[in-house]
């Protein structure tokens, strides 16, 4: 039997590693890390070598399924599963309007090219305002203040980790997680390579992580406070006259604002509340202003909290009163292969929020979705326009939403949902029809959403390791969006694909500092018909992007066929390069230091002070999404589902290591087994996010046999953040009781 070996990109997190596979016809024989990756230069976590087992896995789903009337399942064809969704959802339409249905997306989709590229004419299909996704229980602060900032809520801040002299990190433990809004293949090489040339790494964390372990320095702190530590260094700045913002002075508005709004929060006004002295605040201010480059990241731990958006914008504040921004080896900014760098003038049209709001919370949207936390309460409460058929995209809101109790009754109490998942989890559970997408070894892969948060300019196409007759994940979302969209279930979903790429193209041509500019549709897509589905989207992206061919306008360019054949472990086009003052894109044209959201948010933070709460959440190496618990390899071992309580507390609290305890919050409890350790500060407990497998009808059954426990039965879904309307899912006040 011939043995081939397969070159892909790992699409189980934000790393975008290398690998090498190695496979005997239908057989995957061996995984491992593809050594002339430029980029991940070989590396591999432990996720990455079982994506054999998450092909194999018996649970996974290959066939559509209908639910009976009884609550059991039957397997269908993919027509039967169409025409079930057209026969359901049809009716509760005409009754109700299109405001009756909503859509919730999961993060996987940035995973894969179906949900890159065709989830947009399926929420078009939805046309209702219900909108809910993953970003606000993870990374809505960042696109919020990035929007209200420099107007670009999708140009991620990226620290330069590769070139900085000194970097302070907040909420991260990027040795667990590989990085998170910051892709960086291999990121625990590059933090002791950091070391090694002898920059200064500070880590900040109530927990003492693997990255914390490894750090220069590691500073405790009680959790959701960092917001106010953040503003105390940003009152030492100025207050010990270390402001000097560099080259983009003339390009910084909102300073003399930004003095004033934190001129009460000094060192010693936090110091007892945050639990770091007043003189290493301001040590720290002096090392961020003294140091030749110098980053400020923050990620989970001081997003997801009541104020993570005031945490976000701060840490971005200093990072340009320091003149780190914009600045190698300080925070910089990503322009992708498939973007273009064209010269433009600063200025656009802003960033706005709450454009609508919902119908029970009246929380505003943000960058077109409603809060996750709000989901249960538009299901629930009864009146017009209430949510009653739901189309569930690769997520597990049952697990990952706040006050996972309240919304599992909501899921069922929906007339309708269809859920497009390769599992039966504890939400799809509630679906009435599923539609499971191929494997990962059988779709072709490029990272659009990640190339945009790498440190490096780099590109990737993987093909497909395994061919198969089941339809791709582009071919699944074209058709439901035809269908939800009132169109017969045997509607061709090329219809979709081709109104896709012929406005992508029409754009093009529009634009007139285009390379295509002015020039024939028909011609362009001539050239494309190489290529099908997602691909001919891929070239055309490559072929307009800052280094493609321009379909002919720089014949040497870059295309998807150069791409595959010249460069199949990737193309490193080096460091990221200088964007501001031209990728400013506020209404002034300048990066806004003062936006009015958060100024009016900092009176809020002056009235109610964070502090005092107990507990957070945590991340392993060998998880990610909920059904990755589904591999045995990932889950054997101790007990990684446990309840981290320091050994004082535990001792005042009776609780003993390796017994049982309930955690007890406003929503809900669970219970627990104990693990003991001084990882963490006192009055700090621990629990690890997506667990809880052990409901019925979940049809995960290597995760049942180590289910753990759901911490979101215990987030409180009315606590967010009031800018972004991220859910607040760390410093969670809470009881804890020995069994």
């Amino acid at each position: 039997m011939a043995t081939e070996t397969h070159l892909r990109t790992c699409p189980l997190c934000e790393a975008c590693c290398g690998l090498e596979i190695t496979t005997e016809g239908d057989q995957v024989v061996r995984i491992r890390g593809d050594q002339s990756d430029p980029v991940s230069r070989g590396f591999i976590c432990p996720k990455g070598s079982t994506l054999k087992q998450l092909h194999e896995d018996p649970d996974r789903l290959t066939s559509p399924r209908i639910k009976n009337d009884d609550g059991t399942w039957r397997d269908v064809t993919w027509h039967e599963a169409f025409a079930e969704i057209e026969r359901r959802l049809g009716p509760i339409v005409d009754a109700h309007t299109r405001q009756a249905l909503s859509i919730v997306i999961g993060n996987p989709n940035v995973h894969n090219l179906g949900g890159q590229l065709y989830l947009r004419p399926l929420i078009a299909a939805v046309g209702s305002t219900n909108i809910f996704s993953a970003s606000t229980v993870d990374q809505m602060p960042k696109h919020v203040t990035a929007g209200l900032m420099w107007g670009r809520p999708d140009l991620f801040p990226l620290a330069d980790i590769e070139r900085t002299d000194y970097l302070l990190m907040l909420g991260a433990n990027p040795r667990v997680s590989n990085g998170s809004l910051l892709t960086v293949p291999d990121f625990p090489g590059r933090l002791d390579e950091l070391v090694e040339r002898g920059a200064r790494v500070v880590v900040v964390d109530p927990r003492r992580t693997k990255t914390a372990d490894k750090a220069s320095e590691h500073l405790t702190i009680t959790p959701g406070t960092d917001v106010l530590w953040l503003l105390a260094i940003i009152n030492t700045l100025f207050a010990d006259d270390l402001v000097d913002i560099g080259r983009l002075a003339p390009h910084i508005s909102g300073v003399d604002q930004v003095q004033a709004a934190t001129i009460g929060f000094t060192p010693e006004s936090i110091a007892e509340r945050c639990g770091i002295d007043a003189d290493v605040t301001r040590r720290i201010a002096h090392e961020l202003a003294e140091a030749p480059s110098a980053a400020v990241y923050g990620r989970m731990g001081n997003h997801t909290t009541e104020y993570g958006s005031i945490a976000s914008w701060a840490a971005d504040v200093i990072n340009a009163l320091t003149g780190n921004l914009d600045r190698p080896g300080g925070i910089m900014f990503n322009c992708a292969p498939t973007q273009t760098l064209a010269p433009s003038e600063p200025g656009g049209r802003g960033f706005k929020l709450s454009r609508w709001v919902g119908r029970v919370s009246k929380r505003g949207e943000v960058k077109g979705e409603l809060p996750a936390a709000t989901l249960a309460q538009e299901i629930l409460t009864p009146g017009e326009g209430k949510i009653r058929a739901l189309v569930l995209v690769a997520c597990n809101p049952v697990r990952s939403f706040p006050n996972s109790a309240q919304l599992d009754e909501a899921f069922a109490s929906l007339d309708f949902m269809v859920a497009v998942d390769p599992y039966v989890t504890a939400s799809s559970r509630h679906a009435d029809v599923i539609l499971p997408p191929t494997s990962a070894l059988e779709r072709s892969h490029y990272d659009f959403a990640f190339e945009a948060n790498m440190i490096r300019v780099f590109a990737k196409y993987s093909k497909a390791v395994f061919a198969t007759d089941a339809p791709r994940e582009e071919e699944i979302l074209s058709r439901l969006a035809l269908v939800v969209s009132g169109k017969p279930s045997t509607s061709d979903p090329m219809l979709i694909h081709d109104s896709v790429v012929a406005q992508a193209v029409d754009q093009e041509i529009a634009r007139e500092s285009s390379p295509i500019h002015g020039r024939d549709r028909e011609e362009i897509l001539d050239v494309l018909s190489e290529w099908t589905w997602s691909e001919q989207l891929i070239d055309l992206k490559l072929r307009l992007g800052r280094f493609g061919d321009g379909f002919g306008a720089t014949p040497d360019g870059l295309t998807l066929r150069r791409l595959i054949d010249d460069h199949p472990h990737g193309r490193d086009f080096g460091h990221l390069e200088q964007r501001f003052p031209d990728a400013i894109k506020t209404v002034s044209g300048t990066v806004e230091l003062a936006p009015e959201p958060i100024m009016v948010d900092l009176d809020r933070l002056r009235s109610k002070l964070p502090g005092d709460h107990d507990l957070v959440g945590r991340r392993d190496l060998r998880s990610c999404n909920t059904w990755m618990h589904n591999v045995n390899v990932l889950i054997k071992g101790k007990e990684r589902c446990t309840l981290q309580v320091h050994p004082d507390d535990a001792k005042r609290l009776g609780v003993i290591d390796g017994e049982m305890a309930t955690v007890r919050s406003r929503v809900g409890e669970v219970t627990a087994p104990v693990e003991v350790t001084d990882d963490l500060i006192t009055g700090v407990v621990s629990l690890p996010f997506g667990w809880g497998h052990g409901e019925p009808g979940i049809e995960m059954n290597t995760a049942r046999t180590r289910p753990g426990v759901n911490s979101n039965r215990l987030t409180d879904e009315s606590v967010m953040c009031a800018v972004s309307g991220n859910a607040a899912l760390n410093a969670i006040p809470v009881e804890v009781v020995p069994v």
